[in-house]
């Protein structure tokens, strides 16, 4: 795969990459394969609010490798199970509440800068509209939250069978504007470009329409949620129109390897994997 230079750095879902190494072990790995910065889901998908113990050995695995923990997810429930998220679910909504002080903490010790807050599934026998409003609630709350860090919360499109409501980028934007109409001025578009893709999005006009309100990115290709290049997405092109629209940030590689994880950097130069100056100065 030949790259074009866009100029986004790049890093490490140690959620999905180096999952051949135990998840405390993953930092390490990531640094040693180049990476200055790094992003995860929520290390304990069963624990809202897990043992200050195991807080204190995921924070101390991060910083003993050396790595910028760029990106956590709130609590989210079982991603590899029933859950997308929880955060609107009435019956969880109190887990995520009791979650967002566990993970702005780690935030706080860390300097993540960017929350994925992920939707909850519809649930039978709850109005959408109750779901949706339970859902602004929570996300003003963990909005609020990230921002006495200076960090910002993500909104993000799901694909696959579950019934998730965000599938699309004008769905998740509606959800943004919506929360920052209330009063959040910290929360933004998540740019999932595999999720937007497996949904059927136009990615260009997604792009065109929302590139300000672009808070992250994270890919992997399409079809198949694989390394870039082993798919039909024409990532590099998408990457520099993000950047022409503004977007300087990250771009977090979540996808499945379809090897194992070292095989599947190969596309990308172990240089382009390194923080840029104008990150290492921030």
């Amino acid at each position: 795969m030949e790259m074009t230079d866009h100029g986004l750095p790049y890093l490490a879902n140690c959620s999905m990459l180096f999952t051949e190494q135990p998840l405390l072990e993953r930092p390490q790995a990531a640094k040693d394969a180049g990476f200055d910065a790094i992003e995860f889901w929520w290390p304990w998908p069963d624990q809202p609010v897990p043992a200050d113990a195991d807080v204190a050995a995921f924070v101390a695995a991060v910083r003993d490798a050396g790595v910028s923990l760029v990106g956590l997810n709130f609590f989210a429930g079982d991603l590899a199970g029933p859950d997308c998220g929880v955060l609107s679910i009435p019956d969880r909504a109190q887990q995520f509440r009791d979650n967002i002080d566990v993970a702005v903490g780690i935030g706080d010790q860390l300097g993540v800068r960017a929350f994925n807050a992920l939707y909850g599934n519809r649930v039978d026998g709850v109005a959408p509209e109750q779901q949706d409003e339970l859902a602004r609630e929570q996300l003003r709350a963990a909005a609020d939250a990230a921002a006495r860090i200076g960090a910002t919360v993500l909104v993000e499109p799901v694909s696959g069978p579950k019934p998730y409501p965000l599938r699309t980028a004008a769905d998740a934007v509606g959800v943004v504007t919506a929360v920052r109409a209330d009063g959040a001025s910290s929360i933004g578009f998540l740019c999932d470009l595999f999720h937007l893709a497996n949904n059927g999005d136009d990615l260009a006009a997604a792009i065109e329409a929302y590139g300000d309100l672009v808070a992250h990115v994270q890919v992997a290709d399409f079809p198949g949620r694989g390394e870039p290049g082993s798919g039909e997405l024409a990532i590099d092109d998408l990457l520099g129109a993000l950047a022409a629209r503004g977007y300087d940030g990250w771009v977090g590689l979540e996808y499945k390897p379809t090897t194992d994880t070292a095989a599947s950097l190969a596309w990308l130069p172990r240089a382009r994997r390194a923080a840029p100056a104008r990150e290492q100065n921030r």
